[in-house]
């Protein structure tokens, strides 16, 4: 049976934000149907950052393989089945669906969907989850078992798969090895727990802010040190500590790409990029490192295709395979979703619960 509100403009409430570094305003926005090749949702709970969960409430024309009432997560990057990359078993890069946080509007007709008294209103990251509705391309929806609680399965739809699927994935740490994790945020203790459940001897995280340090013993954080508590180098650090290095190092915070590779051993480490640097950013270091058999290797979203593998995470999750409800620590309305940002910025939260119910 079609939603009474399928094929019509939707008018709900989405959080604007009308300048670079300014508060989010919650705003009455109009929120336009569905195109050909996309879907409609009301998100429910979402996560600060851009992982949301919700139900579809309409589709456009063309979307086979989603239907009203299904349950799905949004997801910054898609999966449109056809390229040679979603094709490919050794990426879940999309030469279609690819992302690209600064184009603001839908693929198909280079319009946004959101608009204020008839005022454009851009799309962030290609999902727009701050927000009651929202409109996105059927490639980057992944539909999940309705058994799942959105609340929590949310936090799948970025920085938890990603920092997991860093570490399983990519890195493919032995059982008994060493692993050291640079950065203890969300992302960072998601490729710590990677690190555990494959068995990982010692992990071994590296942050600025010694108030996550007891926290990331949940997550099989083995020992942890702050570069400010030393003289030398954090790598020099790490490796007399390690006997000439860990085995595997994953890089989570975007700036210290350097020092997670010169940590690694020689003949055998594999150092992983997963945090996103400043675009001029640069990482120099000498080839003879390379000569000397280490390895480096960038991911983006823990190299799992959003389509085909977020589901089977979802089962994972209800399987007890993994938890889910540690990474939450704080829950907000969505009237006070600036409060997120503190929280985000202070380094007091992981995953931050928002409340939008449409």
């Amino acid at each position: 049976m079609a939603s009474a509100t399928a094929g019509q403009v939707i008018t709900c409430k989405a959080a604007v934000a009308w300048a670079a570094g300014e508060p989010l305003k919650i705003e009455k926005v109009e929120v336009a149907p569905p195109q050909a090749n996309e879907g409609q949702t009301p998100v429910f709970p979402r996560i600060f950052g851009h992982e949301a969960a919700g139900v579809v409430e309409s589709v456009g024309e063309g979307v086979t393989d989603l239907k009203e009432g299904d349950h799905v997560l949004p997801v910054f990057t898609g999966e449109c089945g056809k390229c040679r990359h979603c094709k490919s078993e050794e990426s879940n890069l999309c030469d279609f669906l690819r992302v690209n946080p600064d184009s603001g509007v839908m693929i198909s007709d280079g319009k946004s969907r959101f608009s204020i008294r008839g005022q454009p209103i851009y799309h962030f990251t290609g999902t727009s989850t701050f927000s009651e509705y929202t409109v996105i391309h059927a490639g980057c929806v992944a539909k999940i078992n309705p058994a799942a609680p959105l609340d929590k399965v949310c936090i799948l739809s970025c920085g938890v798969s990603t920092g997991m699927g860093a570490t399983l994935n990519v890195a493919k740490p032995r059982k008994g090895s060493t692993v050291a994790i640079f950065g203890l945020g969300g992302v960072g203790l998601a490729a710590a727990e990677g690190a555990r459940i494959a068995g990982a001897s010692r992990i071994i995280g590296i942050d600025i802010n010694p108030g996550r340090f007891e926290k990331a013993k949940q997550f099989g954080v083995t020992e942890c040190i702050n570069p400010k508590d030393h003289q030398k180098p954090v790598e020099q650090v790490i490796a007399e500590r390690t006997n000439g290095g860990v085995d595997y190092s994953i890089e989570c915070t975007g700036s210290q790409s350097i020092q997670a590779f010169e940590c690694c051993h020689d003949g055998w480490g594999v150092t992983v990029l997963v945090g996103v640097p400043r675009s001029d950013a640069v990482f120099s270091t000498s080839p003879v490192s390379f000569l000397n058999e280490k390895t480096l290797k960038g991911t983006l979203f823990g190299n799992y295709k959003p389509k085909s593998d977020l589901p089977g995470l979802v089962e994972k999750y209800l399987n007890k395979e993994i938890e889910l409800e540690k990474f939450i620590t704080h829950e907000v309305e969505f009237a006070d979703i600036n409060r997120a940002f503190e929280l985000m910025m202070g380094g007091e939260s992981l995953r931050c619960i928002i409340k939008v119910n449409a």
